[in-house]
């Protein structure tokens, strides 16, 4: 079984007033809830299957959205193993008068292919290609084994 395509997937939202705090920058949450479905949208693509969120690792907030900024998040499967996919998805912000991207948060985040009873079900499996795809694969990797690691404390 191999992926339909390892591409990323990218979605582009406005940050609106009901997105921010009383700061105007962009609700922690709201930015969570956008890296999330990029995740999963980019798990489905390469996969052509249902995924449901298991775990989200090492997110690093570098800095805020304003009011106004466009948000740009890539998602992109680096990792898979037999249900599993880990997707790196990183944000950015841009400002509607130059366009010019600032990374503002970047995460590992992990999903399982389900069929329509819930269960696993397995998926096609990731081949690094590259020196970088191998670099991401080792990172979600060690991501993954510290996960299950630490599921039975």
């Amino acid at each position: 079984m191999e992926p339909h395509t390892k591409e990323p997937i990218t979605l582009i939202e406005e940050v609106f007033p009901q997105d921010t705090n009383s700061y105007n920058t962009l609700f922690g949450g709201r930015l969570l809830a956008l890296m999330d479905k990029a995740g999963g949208i980019a798990c489905a693509k390469f996969a052509h299957r249902e995924f449901v969120t298991i775990s989200i690792d090492t997110l690093k907030f570098i800095s805020p959205a304003k009011q106004g900024d466009l948000l740009e998040v890539t998602g992109q499967v680096v990792f898979t193993s037999t249900h599993t996919a880990g997707v790196k998805v990183t944000a950015s912000a841009m400002s509607k008068s130059d366009w010019k991207r600032e990374k503002i948060c970047e995460g590992y985040f992990f999903f399982v292919a389900i069929d329509s009873m819930m269960r696993p079900i397995p998926i096609p499996q990731f081949v690094a290609e590259n020196e970088e795809e191998q670099k991401e694969w080792e990172i979600a990797q060690e991501i993954r084994n510290n996960m299950l690691k630490n599921k039975g404390r």
